[in-house]
């Protein structure tokens, strides 16, 4: 029973309940990252290990510290002080060891600290009253499932860019469409079942 409930922690993270394609949260970094697949692979690299890290620590702070001690209305702050942390934290180590990706990532890398994705997945961990290892676990399939969203996203754009687009739709209107377009297909995963 608990092996299933992993298993479909797993495919809603990436697939059924993709936090971009189907919940439609994060779309900025979605949108303004994906021009080019090396950023995408980067962005979508950061967004995992900052929602990962900031679930676990958020999870724990909540039930060690915030709940025993009935401030559980501290959460929204806590939880945004966590991620903030995290994020200057990678903010700094991507400058110091990849500046090439620290350029292309420019101004989406500091806006990860205000990315509803980070937020919304570490409160979903708490109203889904998950334990410690599916909280882990949701996490970091949300952050797969948002980088592979990112990743098929640049690489759609990246062929779009050398296409014939009409003038109006050039731009930020095709990258719309395409996202719909793409959140229809990931609509398709919603029939699997593994009961």
């Amino acid at each position: 029973m608990y092996i299933s409930t992993l298993i479909t922690i797993v495919v809603a993270g990436i697939l059924t309940n993709n936090i971009v394609l189907n919940q439609s949260i994060g779309i900025c970094p979605f949108l303004g990252v994906s021009k080019k697949t090396e950023s995408a692979v980067g962005m979508g690299i950061a967004v995992t290990f900052v929602i990962t890290i900031a679930s676990v620590v958020c999870y724990v702070l909540y039930h060690f510290v915030l709940a025993p001690l009935r401030l559980e209305y501290l959460q929204t702050i806590t939880f945004i002080l966590i991620i903030a942390a995290l994020v200057q934290m990678l903010d700094i180590v991507i400058k110091k060891f990849s500046p090439s990706l620290y350029q292309s990532l420019g101004v989406y890398l500091a806006l990860i600290t205000t990315n509803c994705a980070v937020l919304g997945t570490a409160n979903n961990v708490i109203t889904n009253g998950y334990d410690l290892l599916q909280t882990f676990i949701s996490a970091l399939c949300v952050g797969l499932g948002f980088t592979l969203a990112l990743i098929l996203m640049s690489g759609i754009r990246e062929k779009v860019e050398v296409s014939h687009v009409p003038k109006p739709f050039k731009g930020l209107p095709i990258a719309l469409i395409i996202a719909g377009i793409m959140a229809l297909a990931f609509a398709g995963f919603a029939g699997l079942s593994f009961t």
